[in-house]
């Protein structure tokens, strides 16, 4: 399966209106899931605290008028003209912020980063870059780039926000589908409601979770089309609230009935606030989902369609409220209760369907933020499973679907109350906004090169209101907020567990490494039988001879006549190009016959299967010997080893450079095979040795490598005898020789580097997916040497 060709395209191509409707018509049912069904749960979580409802209307007045703004300033000024413009190449999220931080201020925590790196087209393609440079914006960089602690203090600080994230992939399904389910309480008596919500609740939270390994493509259809079903059902049932029963109901949008409602409800009115807070969940996924998009799209879709249709269900709510200030049933201000009787069941439909909605956008996003994390090293490794191969970024995750399935369970079942899961759903939100709105200042700063006074300006005001909905959130810690903090301080500790102990064991690495010197003295041989076939050495190290190839050469008496020192690495950019995908060069003399491949990922990359992989790995060691000519070569210095290495694309992307054809052997005419023959009339035509064989037994077919070599430029003798070696190297078979690493910390490391090393990280480690499964390598073609790393 080539999945190369789903890599969206550059965002920077003009867009037809025909396709950016489109798309705003799309992620109407994928972004805004969680956004539109906030209607749901927002009144009554912001009353929970006890307020009353006066003849004057002043409190329910006062909670539209905090709605409207919360709703005005944060969705519509904050994410859509400000933030959205922030994107990494199309990408968006905590970690596209940091992933462009990384890039303009040298602060990335990936231990090997390259200069070749910040070659890559996409390294330096921003969308917004000045040359106006100020002075405090290079004194800002050069402080960044100094002090160490802030370099982590940023990591952790985009961790937090990928924590939270990671909680709301928890919290929100939950609470949506509860809150969907509650509108059964006004069809029955209190005594079976209690009995039927939560097994109702958990029931349906089973089945989304279930479905999952199916891909949202199957049934992503639906999504949009109930979406918009529900604003538009929300949005004509608040029309006719106000005008059946507060037509007066839009001056409570003036901001003075905020003032009003803080005088008069004061401490309960702050803390109401962690209520009114959730009228904005889900503003996070504008940003987030950005890659699946575009900006436009995206802003055509809310502020069109998402924006009015809520302001309108907000209102209507309010106007029913305005006028039932006392309500026979416990339910008293919830959603349901201002839904006319009537049509009351098919919203309740529409309402769990949108819930389920809202709920898959979050946990495909959740999917997402960890392979993200994964890719740039701060996530064990998991099993990441394409679920599309047309379109980008559907992916599931077998572990963790189950391990947010059994949270979610948890989180219903514990607190069976709206209130609560609100509380709880309210800090993982606005903890994630004010992380955006931490880092937002470093890019206007660094990567825009705007003024520093604007970037104060930013996170002044927006931090000013966000941080008061987070001290309301923050003060309910007893009573549900201490879910997210306890959920993203859990998985805070997974996360730098893991990076500190890959940095480490990379640090050690580089530090025992083998000298170029001990490699000549071996000779060309290796002093060891070289075997037909290529040998793929797995190393994290992008320069020199790791550790783990000495200890092979010391243990095993052969070894394979082509061997690669493999490196499959990230970089922090959201995609590679397939052109750049490879770095390629020799390790000693030609006669060697060592290489160096170097694959490159973005962190929203998709990797190829094994077979595509290994095909693409062999044409670009073959493109690398037939253009090795000085004048062709792209020159990158490694600086310790002064190593040339060779940018060569997959090659599928390269259609001037080698390719290669395999053949099952069902041919008579050539048994057992392969031929390199260059393209044009006067093609030529050279057979190996192994083709002049005649092999009679057809019980093992073997296949048939042909590499496919442009007639222009002309390649000498030497290049074509090194070519047919590679062929008869990749006819008898690859395998990849891996290195089983035990980390220890050394004696006399504090207490707290042997807890976080020996006891974290090699839990970690021993209960995570070994290199072979984020490699995709066959288990029969592995091989596995264990080796201790004392760090």
């Amino acid at each position: 399966m080539d999945l190369e060709g789903v890599i969206p395209k550059s965002p920077i191509k003009k867009e037809s209106w025909k396709t950016v409707l489109t798309l705003a018509y799309q992620s109407l049912g994928v972004v805004y899931g969680d956004l539109s069904t906030s209607p749901l749960y927002v009144y009554k979580s912001a009353f929970a605290e006890d307020i009353q409802h006066s003849d004057t209307n002043e409190e329910i007045y006062g909670v539209l008028s905090f709605v409207f703004w919360t709703l005005t300033l944060i969705p519509l000024v904050k994410y859509v003209f400000i933030v959205l413009r922030a994107d990494d190449n199309g990408e968006g999220g905590t970690f596209a912020l940091y992933s462009l931080l990384c890039r303009h201020a040298r602060v990335c925590s990936l231990p090997n980063c390259q200069l070749a790196d910040e070659e890559l087209s996409e390294y330096k393609k921003d969308g917004m870059v000045s040359n106006n440079k100020s002075f405090l914006g290079t004194s800002l960089k050069t402080t960044l780039e100094k002090h160490k602690i802030l370099q982590r203090a940023l990591l952790v600080l985009a961790l937090i926000g990928t924590c939270m994230v990671i909680g709301d992939g928890v919290l929100t399904p939950a609470i949506s589908v509860y809150s969907a389910v509650s509108g059964l309480e006004l069809s029955m008596s209190k005594e079976q409601h209690r009995y039927v919500e939560v097994p109702a609740a958990c029931a349906i939270l089973i089945f989304l979770f279930a479905l999952q390994h199916y891909g949202t493509n199957r049934v992503g259809f639906l999504f949009a089309p109930v979406v918009i079903t529900w604003l538009l059902c929300i949005s004509a049932i608040g029309v006719y609230n106000i005008v059946q029963w507060n037509p007066h109901v839009y001056q409570a949008l003036s901001p003075y009935y905020m003032y009003k409602f803080l005088k008069k409800t004061q401490k309960g009115g702050w803390m109401s606030l962690g209520g009114i807070l959730l009228c904005i969940t889900g503003s996070e996924a504008m940003f987030a989902d950005l890659g699946h998009f575009s900006q436009l799209s995206i802003k055509i879709a809310f502020t069109f369609v998402v924006y009015p249709s809520l302001i309108l269900a907000y209102m209507g709510q309010a106007a029913y409220l305005s006028m039932h200030h006392i309500n026979e049933t416990d339910y008293r201000i919830g959603f349901y209760v201002s839904v006319p009787e009537k049509i009351r069941w098919p919203v309740l439909v529409i309402a769990i369907l949108a819930a389920v909605v809202g709920s898959q956008a979050i946990i495909t996003g959740t999917f997402s933020i960890i392979k993200q994390c994964s890719a740039l090293g701060c996530f064990p490794r998991v099993k990441i499973i394409h679920t599309s191969s047309k379109i980008h970024g559907q992916i599931y995750i077998p572990e963790i679907n189950w391990t947010l399935l059994l949270l979610c369970l948890a989180v219903t079942v514990g607190f069976r109350d709206t209130k609560r899961m609100g509380n709880a759903s309210g800090l993982a939100v606005i903890t994630v906004m004010l992380v955006t709105t931490c880092l937002m200042p470093l890019v206007i700063v660094l990567c825009w090169h705007k003024s520093v006074y604007l970037a104060i300006l930013f996170i002044f005001f927006f931090g000013s209101i966000e941080a008061l909905y987070f001290s309301a959130s923050l003060i309910k810690f007893l009573e549900g907020a201490w879910v997210p903090i306890a959920l993203a301080f859990i998985f805070l500790l997974i996360m730098y567990a893991w990076h500190y102990g890959t940095l480490k064991k990379y640090e050690f690495d580089v530090q025992n490494k083998v000298s170029i010197n001990w490699l000549l003295a071996l000779g060309p041989t290796l002093g060891i039988v070289r075997v037909p076939g290529i040998g793929l050495i797995h190393t994290e190290l992008v320069s020199g001879i790791p550790a783990i190839f000495s200890h092979f050469v010391t243990n095993l008496p052969a070894f394979h006549q082509v061997l690669v020192f493999l490196c499959i690495k990230s970089v922090p950019v959201p995609h590679v190009s397939p052109m750049e995908r490879f770095l390629v060069g020799r390790v000693g003399p030609k006669e060697y016959r060592l290489y160096r491949c170097i694959a490159r990922y973005g962190y929203r990359d998709i990797h190829k299967d094994d077979l595509e992989f290994e095909k693409d790995l062999v044409c670009s060691i073959a493109e690398f010997i037939r253009s090795e000519r000085p004048k062709c070569i792209i020159g990158i210095d490694d600086l310790e080893n002064d190593e040339k290495m060779t940018v060569i694309g997959t090659s599928s992307s390269n259609s001037e450079g080698v390719r290669m054809c395999e053949h099952g052997e069902d041919s008579s005419e050539m048994v057992g095979g392969f031929r390199m023959c260059e393209d044009g009339e006067d093609s030529s035509e050279i057979v190996s040795i192994s083709e002049l064989r005649e092999t009679k037994s057809p019980e093992r077919p073997r296949k048939r490598v042909r590499f496919v070599v442009p007639e222009s430029p002309r390649i000498d003798r030497d290049a074509k005898e090194e070519l047919q070696e590679l062929m008869e190297a990749r006819e008898a078979g690859m395998a990849f020789i891996l290195g089983h690493s035990y980390v220890r910390a050394k004696k006399g490391s504090s207490l707290m580097k042997k807890i976080v090393i020996n006891f974290g990280y090699d839990f970690l480690r021993r209960n995570s997916r070994g290199p072979s499964y984020a490699l995709s390598i066959p288990h029969a073609s592995t091989l596995e040497v264990g080796m201790v790393y004392q760090v």
